[in-house]
């Protein structure tokens, strides 16, 4: 396993020695690898012995913040330990959508049902807080573009768009994940946070987390705010390792 490159090792040198810490990540893409269906994304070798090294540690906390909801996050994934689990975007925080909330979600569902349908190898996705609309397995690309456009065009001002790699979700909740490591961040009173994603949703994430000491890290290419880079999921692990190792 590489080590993380010299500038990013010296970030989490510096992290090591901050409490309380706060050790924050994505889950697909970053933890487990990205697959066609989301229900067969486990935890590459080697993560759930990581995160239980780092959580292990007096004053730190380990939290999963995912677009997945916490119960299909907690089931795929099979991680077990002391974790802060944030769902949904950060919609999924203290407790389950209220009902009206849950309404819109499934009348939004029924809205998008047969035009996801109309596209084959599509598949419409039903969250806690959101549909998503994904197209990885479409194999006609212009068709999968085509497709994303359509679902977009038909979003009222009420719902918060969340574009991701071959995803679009339509979130009942303005809630994001800057929004929800910021809760965390306050709720805990931490001296610093490294917050790790691939997608562009994480993007919030890291324009959230502007202290000095923390560290945002993303996981593969495209444009990004983060303040270091992997290329993958192995180098997310590589990183973890290496913070373990630190904080040992």
């Amino acid at each position: 396993m590489t080590p993380p490159a010299a500038e990013l090792d010296a970030a989490l040198t510096a992290l090591a020695g901050r409490r309380p810490l706060l050790i924050a990540s994505d889950y697909d893409g970053v933890l487990a690898r990205l697959r066609d269906d989301p229900s067969d994304a486990v935890p590459e070798e080697g993560v759930a012995e990581a995160l239980a090294r780092l959580a292990a540690v007096e004053a730190v906390t380990v939290a999963l913040v995912s677009g997945r909801g916490v119960a299909d996050l907690r089931t795929t994934s099979g991680l077990v330990g002391p974790y802060r689990w944030v769902g949904s975007h950060g919609a999924e925080f203290d407790g389950p959508l209220t009902g009206q909330l849950a309404a819109r979600r499934d009348a939004l569902a029924e809205l998008l049902s047969p035009v996801v349908g109309g596209t084959a190898g599509a598949r419409l996705e039903i969250k806690p807080a959101s549909v998503a609309v994904h197209v990885r397995q479409v194999t006609d690309r212009a068709a999968a573009a085509a497709l994303l456009e359509d679902v977009r065009s038909r979003a009222d001002s009420s719902l918060t768009l969340k574009p991701g790699k071959d995803v679009l979700e339509l979130a009942v909740t303005d809630a994001d994940k800057g929004s929800a490591l910021v809760r965390l961040v306050r709720g805990l009173g931490v001296a610093a946070t490294i917050y790790l994603g691939d997608d562009v949703t994480d993007e919030d994430g890291f324009r959230a987390l502007a202290g000095p000491a923390d560290v945002t890290v993303k996981i593969g290419e495209g444009p990004t705010d983060a303040r270091h880079r992997v290329p993958d999921t192995a180098g997310a692990l590589a990183v973890l390792n290496r913070l373990a190792d630190l904080l040992a």
